[in-house]
């Protein structure tokens, strides 16, 4: 004990201003909390310590504080940087299947070529930092938002409308139950509709119950993933939600059914209310996009209702969210991209990822061995399809049109999205001419994505979050997600949105002596118009109104 408590005298400190301290993230922190023996070069610089003179090694060590000192203060924007005794981190070669969050599949056809993501360590490029400064990255033409023309959320409804409400919410004879499917957005879309279906039958509507996907195995229910007291209070004027069946329509057979596509209101009347007045219960399953787009008015900002308002996230899944946003938002603004390149998508949408003869060859068996995964039935060639502009950008296309598009090269970026086929190999021309990229994985600090571990549902809501409060979003291909944060952002002002105008811009990407300044300029002009400014839903047939909101739920003083 006296030796301790000697030895304890001899500590010597070297105060750190504190501002340096909070520059360090925690995973860096906790780095330097590891043992000596994981830092073996380092053992010999530690027997000089122990055995040198004290005085020499006192003036050395201050010196490497000062310089280590000046070094962060000069580099600051890089929120997580590397271990300090990590010198490579290795890849796993096995990668038993790719999950993706939207759609999909797949068991592991490709285990000896892909590789997981790199850590958010990993992530960056092992080049030279941009030579943009903070003040010139936050003026860039890049972040400019959209004229939104004066539009502002306006839901309100008309008086029959509101006189038919009193009756409908206090209704204890008819009761709707639902069963969605799909990913999470997939679902959203469909929760939206029965709402709406609940409203024209004037039903209770029966908490949706969410079925377990077969390949993601995500068993996450209605409450798991959206705040369900929220949702019942914000339509209370509109439709009553319960929770489960009253006691005295248990036992009751329901009438089942499975609208058309395109289903008008006066067809959901016709073809259920008789039965449904008889029976007191009707179970609706395959709900995806059924519902006819044209809808009343007043339908129309029920929908706006339900999408913008009702649906919002469960707080442990809201909360983390906002944390990722504000940290990317701690040093500026930053831009979103959802990037569909799992393998269930190439294979879904009849594409080709175009990473090698190799990964081709694994989407084409893929496709043969599970015919039924391709959604896309079409006699058109890959290339037609690439060339119609049905395909997902690659990472190499990317690129390139953020660089057109005036992208600042050190922009942070946030990917959202599952695992690119290929891996790290896949995102390597984004990873090289933008450093700054980050995904939920990278921003979470220990821990706090272990209670949504294997819940892709959740995964995706939290991208969701983070995507919609980006200052710039961009999908690589269109989808459910694309398609709803389109309108959840046009609903809060039209933030900018860039719709990438494939078909258009494609053969300008084959060309491949277009001198880069004509390149630039030419991909410009095509999207000048295509980055989210107010458009007319009424404009073109069967638009959903959750992706264009003007007119119904969105108005101006003029």
């Amino acid at each position: 004990m006296a030796k301790s408590k000697n030895n304890a005298k001899k500590l010597s400190y070297i105060a750190v201003p504190s501002q340096i301290i909070n520059s360090i993230s925690s995973s860096s922190l906790q780095s330097l909390l590891e043992s000596p023996k994981k830092c073996a070069r380092h053992s010999k610089f530690f027997s000089f310590v122990k055995w040198g003179r004290p005085r020499l090694f006192l003036f050395i060590l201050s010196l490497l504080a000062f310089l280590a000192m000046i070094k962060l203060g000069f580099n600051l924007d890089t929120p997580f940087p590397p271990f300090p005794c990590a010198t490579s981190v290795g890849f796993s070669k096995s990668m038993p299947g790719v999950v993706s969050q939207e759609g999909g599949v797949l068991d592991g056809a490709d285990d000896t070529v892909s590789e997981p993501l790199i850590t958010s360590v990993q992530l960056h490029a092992q080049v030279p930092r941009g030579v943009e400064t903070f003040e010139e990255v936050e003026k860039s033409e890049f972040w400019e938002q959209p004229d939104g023309l004066g539009y502002k959320p306006c839901l309100g409804f008309s008086r029959e409308y509101r006189r038919q409400s009193e009756g409908i919410v206090k209704n204890r004879r008819r009761y709707l139950m639902v069963v969605v499917s799909g990913g999470m957005n997939q679902q959203r879309n469909q929760i939206v509709d029965a709402v709406v279906i609940a409203r024209i039958l004037g039903a209770a509507l029966v908490v949706p119950i969410l079925q377990v996907n077969v390949i993601w195995e995500d068993e996450s229910e209605f409450a798991d993933i959206f705040d369900l007291e929220h949702f019942k209070s914000v339509l209370a004027n509109d439709v009553r939600v319960v929770s489960a069946l009253p006691s005295t329509h248990l036992m009751t057979r329901p009438v089942e059914g499975s609208p058309p596509l395109h289903a008008t209101p006066s067809w959901i009347r016709s073809h259920y209310l008789r039965r449904f007045n008889r029976e007191g219960v009707l179970l609706l399953r395959g709900l995806d996009s059924r519902l006819t787009k044209d809808l009343p008015p007043d339908l129309q900002k029920l929908r706006c209702k339900v999408a913008f308002h009702a649906l919002r996230f469960a707080k442990p899944v809201q909360e983390l969210g906002n944390n990722f946003a504000e940290r990317m938002k701690s040093k500026g603004p930053y831009l979103a991209l959802h990037l569909r390149m799992e393998k269930d998508v190439w294979v879904r949408t009849g594409c080709l990822p175009g990473l090698s003869p190799e990964y081709d060859e694994i989407v084409k068996n893929e496709r043969i061995n599970r015919p039924e995964l391709l959604t896309a039935k079409s006699n058109m060639t890959y290339h037609e399809r690439k060339l119609a502009g049905l395909c997902p950008l690659n990472a190499v296309e990317v690129t390139r049109l953020l660089k057109a598009l005036g992208a600042p090269k050190s922009a942070r970026i946030y990917w959202a999205g599952g695992q690119p086929l290929g891996g790290k190999e896949a995102l390597q021309p984004l990873i090289n001419e933008f450093q700054n990229i980050y995904s939920k994985e990278d921003l979470a600090l220990p821990g706090e994505l272990e209670p949504f571990a294997n819940k892709a549902s959740l995964m995706a809501a939290i991208d969701y979050i983070v995507s919609e409060k980006s200052d710039v979003f961009m999908p690589s291909h269109g989808g459910n997600m694309g398609h709803a944060i389109q309108g959840h952002r046009a609903y809060a002002g039209h933030k900018k949105y860039i719709t990438p105008n494939k078909r258009h811009m494609l053969p300008y990407f084959l060309n491949s002596s277009l001198p880069e300044e004509e390149f630039n300029s030419i991909i410009k002009e095509l999207h000048q118009d295509s980055l989210g400014q107010p458009e007319l839903r009424t404009s073109k047939a069967a638009r959903d109104v959750t992706k264009y909101p003007v007119p119904e739920c969105m108005c101006n003083d003029s």
